[in-house]
């Protein structure tokens, strides 16, 4: 547990992580239900089942799951979206983040404006919809995906290590996350062009000197979800299997409010909806830099 583990492992834990996260947020897994076996999971996804259950660690350390011995491990929180439009109020299982990106995929231009503390959820209802793509259920013309982050070189407040010395390490992680799964989206994104899916993409990611107090999704124009961070106290596992102590937020399990731009202009849904687009708008053209170009990395990196 104490040596460094090499990027193969990373981005298997990544995307296992990622994948797991987003079928409780879809209600794949929904609240209640309990997770497949610990062998199961290694099995389809082909990893080791010590990448299986650090994964299951890290869920439960952020408080998704809860495990016992003998029973397995149990959905105890899902992504919580309170929603006041028509076809939301209509379903008796209440709207989620996956059907809602979904729909938004089905369109011919899909444009999604993001701000957030790192791109990690994000990644992984792209990689769901570029899936989707490959298998000929969806035909979008042109995706444009704008997100908004915080400076690298801000002082954030979360997250922050309850130890001092364990500082470097955790800001560490954090940027290492964030340059994964932005990485990540740029090379999804990028070879749906190449392969001749989507004729049209267009990705870009800019940084602003502000510490995110809340996730934002401004998507297609017409919708937005918008949530708080809540901070919390927990374990964070490094690479390296180590866990520290330390003030974090809720991410994927952040409570996200949805509106929807109607027919009336001043209506509250649409009111809100212009106010974040112009938000937005405001960061990106005013306040927000490009992202630091970054060296070519070496082919399996």
């Amino acid at each position: 547990m104490g040596g460094k583990r090499g990027g193969g492992g990373r981005r298997a834990f990544d995307r296992l992580s990622g994948e797991l996260r987003a079928r409780m947020t879809d209600g794949t897994y929904a609240l209640g239900s309990s997770l497949p076996s610990q062998r199961d999971i290694a099995e389809e996804f082909g990893v080791s089942r010590d990448t299986v259950q650090r994964v299951l660690r890290e869920l439960r350390n952020e408080g998704w799951i809860e495990s016992r011995q003998g029973s397995g491990s149990r959905v105890v929180k899902t992504q919580r979206i309170h929603s006041s439009a028509a076809k939301a109020t209509r379903s008796r299982r209440g709207v989620t983040l996956g059907p809602l990106i979904s729909e938004a995929f089905e369109q011919a231009e899909v444009t999604l404006d993001v701000y957030t503390l790192t791109s990690e959820s994000l990644d992984a209802h792209i990689r769901l919809q570029a899936e989707r793509i490959r298998g000929g259920f969806i035909h979008p013309r042109r995706i444009a995906l704008r997100i908004l982050l915080p400076d690298p070189a801000l002082e954030l407040p979360y997250p922050r290590a309850l130890d001092e010395a364990d500082a470097p390490r955790l800001r560490g992680r954090l940027h290492a996350i964030t340059a994964r799964h932005t990485e990540s989206l740029r090379g999804v994104l990028r070879d749906l062009r190449t392969e001749g899916l989507v004729p049209e993409v267009d990705v870009q990611i800019r940084h602003a000197p502000l510490a995110p107090a809340f996730k934002l999704y401004v998507i297609n124009g017409s919708e937005v979800l918008f949530g708080p961070y809540e901070v919390i106290e927990r374990p964070v596992v490094l690479d390296t299997g180590e866990e520290i102590r330390a003030l974090d937020v809720l991410g994927l399990g952040a409570t996200l409010i949805h509106h929807v731009r109607d027919a009336h202009p001043d209506a509250p849904g649409s009111v809100f909806t212009a106010s974040m687009q112009a938000w937005f708008e405001s960061v990106w053209t005013m306040l927000s830099a490009p992202e630091p170009s970054r060296p070519p990395q070496p082919a399996g990196e």
